[in-house]
């Protein structure tokens, strides 16, 4: 009789799903040659009760019995490698590869997995990969454990072929039918991708994350090459028509990765949005203004609070990253110093922004795997819900209505698990705007230091300039000031400029 828990669970929230795998695993005989049917109770119970067989010669037969060895492809566990000496405990031996995202776990010697993330033991490759997994997919139900984890670049399943071949070479084929056709088609995916060598080994810095991009997309250029500004004449925008996500289909690697999407309503998928949110008009304010000062993408982070019983998440202030792109050295100083004073202000990392200066305000396919990643970062380590925001602004693209700049929330919600090498689904956030009384010296000091940074720089906005028929770029930027209920003066615009 099989026992209705999962063994090493390694966090609350994840409670086992006894009923949907019974059924599965009342089909199977216990001696019987299966595949990996990605049962964490079988995998830990077998473990469990085979201690004592792993210490008899492998290979045994039992008397009077019906001749068969006492350990079956299901009962093949990372104990019984190492006992072996197929596999050798180690750090960082073990990783998984998921919807771009990439785990690593050591090895002990008794077999158990720790994930270098957080610490967390996990009993068996199948309860380390359905936890990672759904970090990743929350409608993710199983993790294909053997099939996914890899030893040192090789998948676990292959270690326990080996495994039988030597001790076991007269037992018969495993029935590899046991696998679902969606786990099936997942795993061919998995070996598709790092065949062609997109692996995602990205980052926690957004500004790394931002250099490469600008480095694959103009390569060896100025930013003010890059943005096609000569002669002072005012930029073309871009010529990126944004595409309906439900036309996307899989992910394709000959696809650019700066085609704009869509945003999807909540509504439009029968669905509520998860959370709430509610902007302070300065957070607003300072990094539209950071949008407006320069040619090139700028990027920063937002720092607010989360509320896990209203489900409310407050963005009160905005931290613009004044680094280039191209300086990763000064980036490092610059998060270290944004890190700071998220902590000296009592408030947490809630998500980031950046600007696509003459386009769309809308995310790109690059945009969306970059927000899933840091969604999956901002999680944390168990397994309560915080979402993590993102803001883009289009201080420049001549769409806009009026003289605004288009500022647009979005979240990414994962892609359906029958199809889990979809896009990211970009979702449209409903946002409360929360009107400030003032400018806070704060803002008002990182206002004067933005001017200060892009001073003389090649991409730097010439604010003297036509914008319209009839409008400088200062005039344009006054427009959002004077929403905000502020003032240009000398001190937030040096003469000079």
């Amino acid at each position: 009789e099989r026992r209705g828990r999962k063994a090493g669970s390694p966090g609350p929230g994840w409670a086992s799903r006894a009923e949907d795998r019974g059924a599965m695993a009342a089909v199977l005989d216990a001696e019987s040659f299966g595949g990996d049917e990605c049962l964490e109770e079988d995998e830990e119970e077998l473990e469990a009760s085979l201690e004592d067989a792993e210490s008899e010669p492998v290979g045994k037969f039992i008397p009077g019995g019906r001749g068969c060895c006492i350990l079956t492809r299901r009962g093949i566990t990372l104990r019984v490698l190492l006992k072996d000496g197929l596999i050798e405990p180690g750090e960082g031996v073990l990783s998984i590869y998921y919807l771009g995202k990439k785990f690593l776990a050591d090895l002990l010697t008794d077999g158990k997995i720790v994930w270098q993330e957080t610490g967390q033991v996990f009993n068996s490759p199948s309860a380390w990969a359905t936890y990672c997994k759904k970090l990743v997919n929350p409608a993710k139900k199983s993790g294909c454990g053997w099939a996914s984890v890899k030893y040192k670049g090789q998948k676990l399943d292959q270690y326990k072929a080996v495994w039988l071949k030597k001790y076991q070479p007269n037992a018969p084929p495993a029935d590899e039918g046991l696998v679902s056709e969606g786990e099936e088609e997942e795993l061919a995916d998995d070996e598709e991708e790092e065949t062609k060598g997109v692996k995602s080994s990205l980052s926690e810095s957004m500004l790394a994350r931002k250099l490469e991009e600008k480095n694959r997309k103009h390569p060896n250029k100025s930013p003010a090459e890059s943005l096609g500004t000569d002669n002072g004449k005012r930029p073309e925008s871009k010529n990126c028509v944004p595409v309906r996500y439900c036309s996307l289909g899989s992910r394709d690697l000959a696809r650019n990765p700066h085609t704009l999407v869509e945003v999807t309503s909540f509504a439009a998928l029968n669905k509520f949005q998860p959370f709430n949110v509610a902007i302070s008009s300065n957070v607003l304010l300072l990094l539209d203004f950071h949008s407006h000062l320069t040619k090139s993408e700028v990027v920063g982070y937002l720092g607010g609070r989360w509320d896990i019983n209203s489900q409310l998440l407050t963005v009160l202030r905005a931290f613009p990253c004044r680094s280039r792109l191209g300086d990763a050295e000064t980036a490092a100083a610059v998060e270290e110093e944004i890190c700071q004073n998220l902590f000296m202000r009592g408030l947490s990392l809630v998500g980031w922004y950046h600007s696509h200066p003459f386009s769309h305000a809308l995310p790109s396919l690059q945009d969306i795997d970059t927000q899933m990643d840091y969604q999956l970062k901002l999680q944390g380590t168990n397994n309560s819900f915080q979402p993590c925001l993102a803001l883009i602004c289009g201080p420049y693209y001549p769409g806009n209505q009026g003289m605004e700049s288009k500022i647009s929330p979005f979240w990414v919600m994962p892609p359906p698990e029958q199809r889990p090498y979809d896009y990211g689904i970009p979702m449209e956030v409903e946002v409360t705007y929360i009107q400030d009384g003032f400018l806070t010296n704060d803002v008002l000091h990182e206002m004067m230091l933005l001017v200060e940074f892009y001073k003389g720089a090649p991409d730097l906005v010439k604010f003297q300039e036509m914008w319209g028929p009839e409008q400088t770029y200062l005039d344009k930027l006054k427009v959002r000031q004077a929403e905000a209920g502020t003032e240009m003066t000398s001190r937030t615009w040096p003469a000079q400029f």
